[in-house]
């Protein structure tokens, strides 16, 4: 079977708006779901209308749109309509998986409470997102979560102030984690066949982001120490994420995670001296001593080209990389291979794969 096919015979209904939830559609689309997003007539998703300037105003979709929502079927109901009701009905019935991210109470509203969908569907699988739990009402936003789960607070420098990263990321992070729990269930279903009865799945943006604190988290639960915003850099690792120049005007960035790293990159900036002083001979040190290891090495990649210097690090698997753009990145062959291209209604959309499976 085509790895775009492993889902083929999957039915989804996506009821969800935004980014988080109809992400999860899209991921099984691309695998070859059968994707039905169903928007209100008079309302639809409101991120078509989320159009950069230089975007056509009369088009049906925007470039936000067409990231999340990739490969689907469109239909227009309102299910507070009878007929329409009517019609979402049937399709719950032959559905797999229902996505939604409603307000608390949107379900009874519309008359397709868990237990009302199961009614028609005993093993319905239901996906849902919200921001701040199933039993809180408050309207979320991916930039209201990075501010009240300490991740903007750690974001930017101390002159720039609390800074949100650039793009949705816990959206990003909660519609792969109901993805995943939503692979688990459907596993147990496989498993128990007939015997099988739907699931409910739900997971909150709140938590989500939280729960993806990992290593900050643990610093600050096991030593007290909350955490500051330095930027690009790593509070347990240096020389990481300061930015150097090269000869040809380049920005460069290095990760060095270990003593081997350190002594691999001095060695090439004929700076070996450097790993046997106490200053800089372990990794604690190093962080202590960061801003003054800095400044030694920041000349001596000013002398190089970026090139040469990337390659030649690469090659001593030294992890290093130069900081681009997006219109540098998107001019590799390697990112454009990872760009999937579709109609939409007459549109031509461009959108980066959400998933990619590899076989050895």
């Amino acid at each position: 079977m085509n790895d775009n096919k492993l889902f083929e015979n999957l039915n989804i209904i996506d009821l969800s708006t935004v980014l988080a939830g109809p992400s999860v559609g899209s991921f099984f689309a691309e695998l070859g779901a059968n994707v039905v997003k169903i928007e209100h007539p008079e309302h639809p998703d409101v991120t078509r209308s989320w159009k950069l300037e230089n975007e056509p105003e009369d088009a049906p979709v925007s470039a936000y749109f067409s990231s999340i929502n990739y490969g689907k079927k469109y239909l227009a109901l309102d299910l507070k309509r009878a007929e329409h009701h009517e019609r979402f009905v049937e399709l719950v019935a032959a559905a797999d998986v229902v996505l939604m991210n409603f307000k608390k109470g949107g379900q009874e509203k519309l008359g397709i409470t868990d237990k009302q969908l199961r009614q028609h569907n005993k093993q319905l699988i239901i996906g849902k997102i919200s921001g701040f739990g199933d039993n809180n009402d408050r309207v979320a936003y991916d930039l209201i979560l990075q501010a009240e789960s300490g991740i903007m607070s750690m974001s930017g420098t101390p002159e720039s102030g609390p800074v949100k990263m650039p793009i949705a990321f816990i959206d990003v992070l909660a519609a792969h984690h109901l993805k995943e729990g939503l692979l688990i269930e459907m596993l147990q279903k496989e498993r128990f066949k007939m015997n099988y009865t739907g699931k409910s799945i739900s997971v909150s943006l709140y938590d989500a982001a939280v729960a993806s604190l990992v290593n900050q988290a643990s610093n600050y639960l096991m030593t007290g120490k909350v955490p500051e915003r330095i930027g690009s850099l790593h509070p347990n690792i240096a020389p990481y994420g300061e930015l150097f120049q090269t000869k040809d005007g380049k920005t460069i960035t290095f990760a060095i995670g270990s003593n081997r790293h350190f002594e691999k990159l001095c060695r090439h900036l004929n700076l070996e001296h450097l790993t046997g002083e106490d200053r800089f001979n372990s990794v604690q040190q190093r962080v202590e001593n960061r801003q003054e290891l800095f400044k030694i090495l920041k000349p001596e990649v000013h002398k190089l080209l970026a090139a040469e210097l990337l390659q030649e690090l690469h090659a001593q698997y030294v992890p290093c990389g130069e900081v681009k753009d997006l219109q540098a990145v998107f001019g590799q062959r390697k990112a454009q291979q990872l760009v999937r291209k579709e109609q939409i209604a007459g549109i031509n959309t461009q959108r980066v794969a959400s998933w990619i499976v590899r076989r050895h």
